[in-house]
């Protein structure tokens, strides 16, 4: 019944978070209207209706599909490589997935004359940004196959990738460099219902890899010489999962915007929370810790503090930030064996 408990814990905290996310805003609903709008929208306000399924919903479902899908992905990166700080932020895998989404943004003659869907666009240059860095990143891990210099590679692309940001920043218009520094805030209220598909195939794949991979990853966890005595194939391994959270990494960052430390700070949490490192175990809880933190940090963004909502990154990085310092001098009791 104890090995239970935080999963019903953390299921129950996520399921409330996600109610508050519905009933909460600038106009306060109960759970009953809420319900009324969601079963049978022609029997009750229609402006409720309206507000719940076109704006609060859709924001819910991207909150807790981008909070589950970085905190996997971020996962997969510790345990790959072995390294407590590793995530898609600190890796530059965030930051090439702004370069693409900067390119289509800021750089508009160069593909507006191809015949692409301007939110396919969006997607496929976030997705091709951040598969790039990984595959520097993967370059750079059989090079020199160290965790700490893979970070500093990690760190100078994010600088190369900002300096590229700047450039077409400032040869862009107006117009453009304005969207794009409000999408550069972050938000999970700019996907609409019918945009949800785009970031729920990246993310429920993910998912359904993290699935099927825990052997495979607490064998990584050992080393590569400990995982290939077990049998597993770790340069294959190692590939599919930094590959998927490249994927997933720029679904979310074309969606919500490069939203940061979550992808960092939930497995340790859920480490502190189970005391394990056993994935079968960890999985499932950092899972439900992404989702239930990402509509958190929502809950706060949107909130009205100091008359208007917040940036999301300032709210991510406000929680974020300090929790990484906890890890960092809370020993090895949480960092230690990440």
């Amino acid at each position: 019944m104890k090995s239970i408990r935080p999963y019903v814990v953390l299921g129950l905290l996520t399921f409330f978070l996600f109610i508050l996310e519905l009933v909460t805003g600038s106009t306060a609903l109960s759970v009953r209207e809420v319900w009324a709008a969601l079963v049978d929208p022609s029997a009750t306000d229609p402006g409720v209706a309206a507000v719940v399924r076109e704006v609060r919903m859709p924001q819910a479902i991207t909150a807790l599909l981008a909070g589950m899908g970085l905190a996997v992905g971020g996962l997969f990166m510790q345990t790959i490589f072995r390294n407590p700080l590793a995530g898609p932020s600190v890796m530059g895998v965030s930051s090439g997935a702004s370069l693409g989404v900067a390119v289509v943004m800021l750089a508009h003659p160069l593909w507006a004359s191809l015949p692409i869907p301007p939110d396919a666009a969006l997607m496929g240059a976030a997705m091709g940004g951040a598969l790039a860095v990984l595959s520097l990143v993967m370059f750079a891990d059989r090079r020199v196959g160290d965790g700490v210099t893979l970070l500093i590679v990690g760190l100078l692309i994010s600088y190369l990738c900002s300096a590229l940001v700047s450039v077409l920043q400032s040869t862009s218009s107006a117009q453009a460099l304005q969207g794009f520094v409000f999408w550069g805030m972050g938000s999970f209220g700019g996907v609409s219902s019918d945009r949800l598909l785009w970031l729920a195939i990246p993310v429920a794949t993910t998912m359904v890899v993290a699935v099927f991979s825990p052997k495979t990853l607490n064998a990584l966890l050992l080393g590569d010489d400990h995982a290939t005595t077990l049998g597993v194939d770790t340069r294959r391994s190692r590939r599919r999962l930094l590959w998927i959270t490249g994927i997933v990494a720029g679904a979310v960052t074309a969606c919500c915007g490069p939203i940061a430390f979550i992808g960092m700070v939930t497995p340790h949490l859920a480490r502190g929370m189970l005391r394990t490192n056993d994935h079968a175990k960890l999985i499932p809880a950092t899972v439900l810790c992404g989702g239930a933190l990402a509509l958190l940090c929502d809950l706060i963004a949107r909130s009205g503090f100091m008359g208007g909502s917040l940036p999301l990154n300032a709210v991510t990085s406000l929680l974020g930030a300090p929790m990484v310092g906890w890890v960092l001098f809370s020993g090895k009791r949480w960092a230690g064996s990440a």
